[in-house]
Protein backbone atom coordinates (compact mmCIF):
# COMPACT_ATOMS: atom_id res chain seq x y z
CA UNK A 1 0.00 0.00 0.00
CA UNK A 2 1.35 3.41 -0.91
CA UNK A 3 2.32 5.78 1.92
CA UNK A 4 0.98 8.88 0.18
CA UNK A 5 -2.43 9.92 -1.11
CA UNK A 6 -3.36 9.22 -4.73
CA UNK A 7 -5.60 12.17 -5.58
CA UNK A 8 -7.93 12.28 -8.56
CA UNK A 9 -7.54 15.24 -10.93
CA UNK A 10 -10.48 17.09 -9.32
CA UNK A 11 -8.70 16.93 -5.92
CA UNK A 12 -5.59 18.75 -7.20
CA UNK A 13 -4.68 22.40 -6.70
CA UNK A 14 -3.71 24.52 -9.70
CA UNK A 15 0.03 23.73 -9.57
CA UNK A 16 -0.70 20.04 -9.26
CA UNK A 17 -3.16 20.21 -12.17
CA UNK A 18 -0.49 21.79 -14.39
CA UNK A 19 1.95 19.04 -13.43
CA UNK A 20 -0.69 16.35 -14.03
CA UNK A 21 -1.37 17.81 -17.48
CA UNK A 22 2.34 17.96 -18.28
CA UNK A 23 2.76 14.27 -17.42
CA UNK A 24 -0.40 12.97 -19.09
CA UNK A 25 -0.37 15.29 -22.09
CA UNK A 26 3.32 15.57 -22.91
CA UNK A 27 5.65 13.42 -24.98
CA UNK A 28 4.99 10.42 -22.74
CA UNK A 29 1.36 10.41 -23.87
CA UNK A 30 2.08 10.92 -27.59
CA UNK A 31 4.01 7.73 -28.26
CA UNK A 32 2.86 4.14 -28.05
CA UNK A 33 0.98 3.59 -24.78
CA UNK A 34 3.08 0.76 -23.41
CA UNK A 35 2.41 1.60 -19.75
CA UNK A 36 -0.22 3.62 -17.96
CA UNK A 37 0.54 7.14 -16.81
CA UNK A 38 -2.74 7.33 -14.88
CA UNK A 39 -5.40 4.90 -13.71
CA UNK A 40 -9.00 4.91 -14.91
CA UNK A 41 -9.87 7.67 -12.42
CA UNK A 42 -6.97 9.87 -13.59
CA UNK A 43 -4.70 9.21 -10.58
CA UNK A 44 -1.06 9.36 -11.62
CA UNK A 45 0.84 6.07 -11.56
CA UNK A 46 4.33 5.25 -10.35
CA UNK A 47 6.75 8.05 -9.62
CA UNK A 48 4.51 10.71 -11.12
CA UNK A 49 2.06 10.63 -8.22
CA UNK A 50 4.84 11.44 -5.73
CA UNK A 51 5.83 14.42 -7.87
CA UNK A 52 2.49 16.00 -6.92
CA UNK A 53 3.77 16.37 -3.33
CA UNK A 54 5.91 19.31 -4.44
CA UNK A 55 4.78 20.41 -7.91
CA UNK A 56 7.67 22.81 -8.54
CA UNK A 57 10.28 20.13 -7.89
CA UNK A 58 8.08 17.44 -9.43
CA UNK A 59 7.70 19.40 -12.65
CA UNK A 60 11.44 19.98 -12.92
CA UNK A 61 12.00 16.27 -12.33
CA UNK A 62 9.44 15.14 -14.92
CA UNK A 63 10.89 17.61 -17.47
CA UNK A 64 14.34 16.10 -16.86
CA UNK A 65 12.88 12.64 -17.45
CA UNK A 66 11.20 13.79 -20.66
CA UNK A 67 14.48 15.32 -21.87
CA UNK A 68 16.32 12.06 -21.18
CA UNK A 69 13.70 9.96 -22.97
CA UNK A 70 12.86 12.21 -25.92
CA UNK A 71 15.71 14.64 -26.52
CA UNK A 72 18.81 12.59 -25.80
CA UNK A 73 21.53 11.31 -28.09
CA UNK A 74 21.61 7.74 -26.82
CA UNK A 75 19.80 5.31 -29.08
CA UNK A 76 16.44 4.01 -27.91
CA UNK A 77 17.97 0.59 -27.21
CA UNK A 78 20.89 2.11 -25.28
CA UNK A 79 18.52 4.18 -23.18
CA UNK A 80 16.26 1.23 -22.35
CA UNK A 81 19.23 -1.02 -21.56
CA UNK A 82 20.45 1.55 -19.04
CA UNK A 83 16.99 2.15 -17.54
CA UNK A 84 16.40 -1.57 -17.12
CA UNK A 85 19.84 -2.07 -15.57
CA UNK A 86 19.04 0.67 -13.04
CA UNK A 87 15.60 -0.84 -12.37
CA UNK A 88 17.17 -4.26 -11.74
CA UNK A 89 19.83 -2.81 -9.44
CA UNK A 90 17.25 -0.97 -7.35
CA UNK A 91 14.69 -3.79 -7.66
CA UNK A 92 12.22 -1.21 -8.93
CA UNK A 93 9.20 -3.23 -9.99
CA UNK A 94 7.36 -0.27 -11.46
CA UNK A 95 10.26 0.74 -13.69
CA UNK A 96 10.76 -2.85 -14.80
CA UNK A 97 7.04 -3.24 -15.64
CA UNK A 98 6.96 0.13 -17.38
CA UNK A 99 10.18 -0.18 -19.37
CA UNK A 100 10.30 -3.84 -20.35
CA UNK A 101 7.49 -3.31 -22.92
CA UNK A 102 9.32 -0.21 -24.16
CA UNK A 103 12.52 -2.24 -24.39
CA UNK A 104 10.70 -4.92 -26.40
CA UNK A 105 9.19 -2.20 -28.61
CA UNK A 106 12.66 -0.84 -29.44
CA UNK A 107 13.97 -4.31 -30.28
CA UNK A 108 15.31 -5.90 -27.10
CA UNK A 109 14.74 -9.64 -27.26
CA UNK A 110 13.02 -11.55 -24.47
CA UNK A 111 16.34 -13.16 -23.54
CA UNK A 112 18.00 -9.73 -23.29
CA UNK A 113 15.14 -8.44 -21.13
CA UNK A 114 15.40 -11.49 -18.85
CA UNK A 115 19.16 -11.04 -18.52
CA UNK A 116 18.80 -7.35 -17.72
CA UNK A 117 16.10 -8.10 -15.12
CA UNK A 118 18.30 -10.73 -13.46
CA UNK A 119 21.59 -8.81 -13.68
CA UNK A 120 23.04 -11.51 -15.92
CA UNK A 121 25.50 -10.94 -18.77
CA UNK A 122 23.89 -9.73 -21.99
CA UNK A 123 25.39 -10.47 -25.40
CA UNK A 124 25.29 -7.12 -27.17
CA UNK A 125 26.87 -6.85 -30.61
CA UNK A 126 26.52 -3.07 -30.80
CA UNK A 127 29.57 -1.43 -29.16
CA UNK A 128 27.55 1.54 -27.84
CA UNK A 129 25.02 -0.77 -26.21
CA UNK A 130 27.77 -2.88 -24.65
CA UNK A 131 29.50 0.26 -23.35
CA UNK A 132 26.23 1.60 -21.93
CA UNK A 133 25.52 -1.62 -20.05
CA UNK A 134 29.10 -2.03 -18.81
CA UNK A 135 29.28 1.61 -17.67
CA UNK A 136 25.83 1.58 -16.05
CA UNK A 137 26.50 -1.57 -14.07
CA UNK A 138 29.97 -0.32 -13.07
CA UNK A 139 28.55 2.98 -11.79
CA UNK A 140 25.74 1.27 -9.90
CA UNK A 141 28.20 -1.09 -8.24
CA UNK A 142 31.14 1.26 -7.61
CA UNK A 143 29.44 4.70 -7.59
CA UNK A 144 32.25 6.09 -9.75
CA UNK A 145 34.42 5.35 -12.75
CA UNK A 146 38.13 4.87 -12.19
CA UNK A 147 40.42 6.30 -14.86
CA UNK A 148 40.39 3.14 -16.99
CA UNK A 149 36.60 2.75 -16.86
CA UNK A 150 36.14 6.46 -17.60
CA UNK A 151 38.51 6.33 -20.54
CA UNK A 152 36.76 3.25 -21.97
CA UNK A 153 33.30 4.80 -21.58
CA UNK A 154 34.33 8.17 -23.02
CA UNK A 155 36.09 6.54 -25.97
CA UNK A 156 33.09 4.32 -26.72
CA UNK A 157 30.32 6.87 -26.17
CA UNK A 158 31.88 10.31 -26.34
CA UNK A 159 31.65 12.81 -23.52
CA UNK A 160 28.17 13.98 -24.56
CA UNK A 161 26.57 10.54 -24.36
CA UNK A 162 28.48 9.70 -21.19
CA UNK A 163 27.06 12.86 -19.60
CA UNK A 164 23.59 11.83 -20.74
CA UNK A 165 24.10 8.30 -19.41
CA UNK A 166 25.20 9.48 -15.96
CA UNK A 167 22.18 11.81 -15.87
CA UNK A 168 19.89 8.93 -16.83
CA UNK A 169 21.36 6.70 -14.12
CA UNK A 170 20.91 9.43 -11.52
CA UNK A 171 17.36 10.22 -12.64
CA UNK A 172 16.12 6.63 -12.63
CA UNK A 173 17.95 5.94 -9.35
CA UNK A 174 16.14 8.95 -7.87
CA UNK A 175 12.78 7.61 -9.05
CA UNK A 176 13.58 4.16 -7.66
CA UNK A 177 14.50 5.66 -4.29
CA UNK A 178 11.35 7.78 -4.18
CA UNK A 179 9.14 4.84 -5.09
CA UNK A 180 10.79 2.76 -2.38
CA UNK A 181 10.36 5.48 0.27
CA UNK A 182 6.74 6.21 -0.68
CA UNK A 183 5.90 2.49 -1.17
CA UNK A 184 4.92 2.82 -4.81
CA UNK A 185 4.87 -0.57 -6.46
Amino acid sequence: MTRIPRPTPDELDEQQKRLHAAVTGGDRANGPQLFRLADDDGRLEGPFNAMLLNPAVGDALQRLGAAIRYEGRLSDRCREIAILAVAAHWQSGFEQRAHEPIGAHVGLAATELDSLRNGDPVELDDPDEAAVLRTTRHLLQHLDLDDDAYRAAAEALGHDKLFELTTLIGYYSTLALQMRVFAVH
